[in-house]
């Protein structure tokens, strides 16, 4: 953003709004803690904000302060319909195409309110009038540092922004050891700390809350990895019925995909759960290095994200999924082989 744009935004900030946050579907950590933080920075400079999320989040998230405010789009559909066509200014965060936002994509697409996009995801769509898009953050969590660092306001940064900026952060950074994590990340976050974030406490309430039929649909998901060691990829598989054998919940598979990704000259990792309720099969993807998964999602499997991190989604059955995604690994031998 340049300063043209920051000062009109802080002109818009300057007398109270109505003002909708919006994250992508399937919230994860950096997209929960991301809202949660601009919308009480937001509250906190006297506007009338809320966060509507397009569906439900993983429970390992609902600790976050302000949780209990967040609106979900797909159980009170009318009332975010509301909000979103009263709103003065909507926040779009941690995506840049509105079609991430599932069913809610037509009433974003036709809302009359001004929109403001803070994301990282590479190939942005032109739908905002101000755009903070830089594919080489860490997180949109720390991009709303910086919106507020731009802003001029950090000094409203409190405990409670701090936390949900520290959890974004750390989810979309791999606790710190992606190679987007630069010196720049880790001032944010001593600077977040100094501000009351409990780092010991947050990681605690991220990653060590495993319920026993968790860590079984664990073992289940390593049970089915396999390894493809001439393109140096490794898989994953979860069923409908393996996931409903443990009793699966949203969220629980977050994260299994590096897993295979950890194994010695693996390049190229990928999960492939079937989803039976909305007839996809959802595809998570990681690399190392300069092999681009977003490139490769974006080609084969309608998804798309960054260099080392995507997704995507296949119509198909989940044998037929994994079997294209095998066939199409010697197209990428020299690029997964090179690295």
């Amino acid at each position: 953003m340049n300063t043209e744009e920051i000062a009109s935004i802080k002109q818009l900030l300057f007398t109270k709004k109505k003002i909708v946050i919006v994250p992508h579907k399937n919230p994860d950590g950096d997209a929960v803690g991301s809202t949660l933080a601009l919308y009480h920075y937001l509250i906190k400079s006297n506007h009338d904000a809320v966060v509507i999320v397009p569906n439900d989040f993983p429970e390992f998230l609902k600790w976050l302060p302000g949780e209990n405010s967040i609106i979900r789009y797909d159980a009170q559909t009318e009332t975010c319909n509301s909000l979103i066509n009263a709103a003065d200014i909507i926040f779009t965060l941690d995506f840049n195409a509105f079609h991430r936002t599932g069913n809610m994509e037509p009433v974003l697409t036709e809302s009359k309110g001004l929109k403001i996009m803070i994301d990282h995801h590479q190939a942005p769509d032109d739908y905002a009038t101000y755009m903070f898009s830089d594919v080489a953050m860490s997180s949109t969590c720390e991009m709303v540092y910086h919106f507020i660092d731009m802003l001029e306001d950090t000094g409203k940064i409190d405990a409670t922004i701090a936390t949900c900026l520290y959890v974004g952060i750390m989810t979309d950074t791999g606790s710190f050891r992606f190679k987007s994590t630069t010196s720049t990340t880790h001032k944010i976050v001593a600077e977040l700390i100094d501000k009351g974030a409990n780092n010991t406490e947050i990681h605690n309430n991220v990653y060590d809350t495993n319920g026993y039929e968790r860590l079984q649909l664990l073992g289940c998901a390593l049970n089915n990895l396999k390894v493809i060691p001439e393109y140096k990829t490794a898989y994953i598989s979860l069923s409908q019925e393996e996931l409903h054998r443990f009793n699966y919940k949203k969220g629980d598979t977050e994260g299994v995909v590096n897993y295979g990704l950890s194994l010695n000259n693996v390049v190229l990792a990928a999960i492939f759960i079937e989803d039976k309720q909305e007839g996809i099969i959802k595809i998570s993807l990681r690399s190392k290095g300069n092999f681009s998964v977003n490139e490769l999602s974006r080609t084969h499997f309608n998804g798309g994200g960054h260099t080392n991190a995507a997704g995507g989604k296949s119509y198909e059955s989940l044998n037929n999924t994994i079997e294209k995604f095998i066939s199409i690994l010697p197209s990428y031998n020299k690029a997964l082989n090179d690295e």
